[in-house]
């Protein structure tokens, strides 16, 4: 397949389009400064451009047989949220249909189910808590109600005799925490606040503050790509997929790797208890796994980021 890919020089993107050419497709990928990933650009086709360029976009994406939107769009309100990323999303969505595009994959996020209760799954009612999730979560309407095309103005009368059944299959993946290392060495990454925080603490002796109890189902770019593959590859249609690891890990057992790879640190490890309890919530990952046999652990992946994060610390640090 020919797969057009938003945000294909990202953190999860680079990751998918490298998995997307190892399984043999061709990827055309859409980057702001596509010029920085040269050995990318050796495996993949890198258009520069944003995800509001529509001209640009309808250009690409013409000829393919599916697009896989990665890229985030963001703003400082509603409307300028509205109008980068939901707005974009959907005007890709009709883009990717008048061009005859037969898959279509978008990336939203666990914020769109919001409020946490313990055992969510795919099918649990949206509460979104901020922008972001607002944002995503008014996405992924958008892409799941895309069922029919209405070609011509009528009147409310003439409404659904005159319509078109979209033919694209339309699925959603749902990424929760996701982390990565650099593909290549001139890849990129954007490590959260907290894996880089707790890297320079350990490596310059000082403390590594945090919240007891706090963690998540991590999960790594290398294994949500595979995601990404299987399910482009499947004949799933208007699907959403949980991505995220099998395996709840607090950022305690991260700080006490970091000060493994990092054996002469003394910094201590300092909890703050805000009263959470010792027993996680949970996210359900089963529909991965029933439908691809997809069970991340993750732990493996995520000891290389801690050491890899300690390891760009310390350079930093004796500069």
């Amino acid at each position: 397949m020919k797969i057009f890919i938003t945000g294909g020089t990202g953190n999860i993107g680079q990751y998918v389009t490298l998995a997307a050419v190892n399984a043999g497709h061709e990827a055309v990928v859409l980057s702001r400064n596509p010029e920085k990933y040269p050995s990318l650009a050796k495996k993949a086709a890198l258009v520069k451009g944003t995800i509001t360029d529509y001209g640009l976009l309808a250009d690409y994406v013409n000829g393919c047989d599916a697009v896989i939107h990665i890229a985030l769009g963001w703003g400082n309100n509603p409307v300028s949220m509205f109008n980068n990323d939901t707005a974009a999303t959907v005007n890709l969505l009709e883009i990717a249909e008048k061009a005859g595009v037969k898959k279509f994959i978008y990336t939203s996020s666990t914020a769109a189910m919001g409020q946490m209760r313990n055992g969510m799954g795919e099918t649990v009612v949206n509460l979104p808590i901020d922008l972001y999730g607002s944002t995503k979560a008014a996405s992924e309407a958008y892409v799941l109600g895309f069922t029919k095309y209405f070609k011509t103005d009528v009147g409310m009368a003439e409404l659904f005799g005159r319509s078109e059944k979209v033919t694209m299959k339309r699925n959603i993946i749902r990424p929760g925490y996701t982390y990565s290392n650099p593909p290549y060495p001139d890849g990129s990454t954007e490590p959260d606040a907290r894996f880089r925080n707790i890297a320079e603490a350990v490596v310059n002796n000082k403390p590594v503050t945090l919240t007891k109890y706090d963690g998540t189902q991590f999960i790594s770019s290398g294994e949500i790509a595979q995601l990404y593959i299987k399910l482009l590859e499947s004949d799933k249609d208007s699907e959403i997929y949980l991505a995220l690891g099998n395996t709840w890990i607090s950022w305690e057992k991260i700080a006490k790797m970091a000060l493994e790879f990092y054996p002469e640190s003394k910094s201590e490890i300092v909890l703050n208890d805000l009263g959470w309890g010792a027993d996680p919530y949970l996210y359900n990952v089963k529909k991965m796994e029933n439908d691809f046999g997809f069970s991340f652990d993750t732990q493996s992946d995520l000891r290389e980021h801690v050491k890899w994060c300690v390891e760009e610390a310390a350079k930093k640090k004796n500069v």
